[in-house]
């Protein structure tokens, strides 16, 4: 969840962000970038409503071609976002939401702030609910 913080922490309050693994680094850099793209955001919106949909269903909701559907698909299921079930000629795709929620864990637990569920921003903070 984001809020806005009505007003910033002071200096003293708001330790130095730490440094990160290379490996926590490199996934949390990979997630951005996917999540970057609208449509592919889109697309984990979807099935994050929807829990499974097959390619066809996606390209009715995004109003795309089915080759560039398919093609953010592929870069989703590259990531380790999405699982694929095959049932007849259809492909249905969920998320695989283990994936992006140990990186999210594993980004609060380094941040070393005071609470870590949280992570404070100048105007805003994110929190994290187990």
């Amino acid at each position: 969840m984001i809020t806005n913080v009505a007003s910033p922490p002071t200096e003293q309050s708001n330790p130095t962000f730490p440094e990160l693994s290379n490996e926590l680094e490199q996934n949390l850099v990979r997630i951005f970038k996917l999540l970057a793209d609208e449509t592919r955001l889109k697309i984990m919106l979807f099935l994050a409503r929807e829990n499974e949909l097959h390619v066809s269903a996606l390209c009715d909701k995004l109003n795309q071609t089915q080759p560039a559907v398919s093609h953010h698909l592929a870069l989703l299921r590259g990531g380790g976002f999405l699982e694929v079930r095959r049932a007849g000629k259809h492909n249905f795709y969920s998320l695989r939401r283990s994936k992006f929620h140990t990186v999210m864990e594993e980004l609060f637990r380094n941040i070393g702030t005071t609470d870590p569920d949280e992570i404070r921003f100048d105007e805003f903070v994110i929190t994290h609910e187990t």
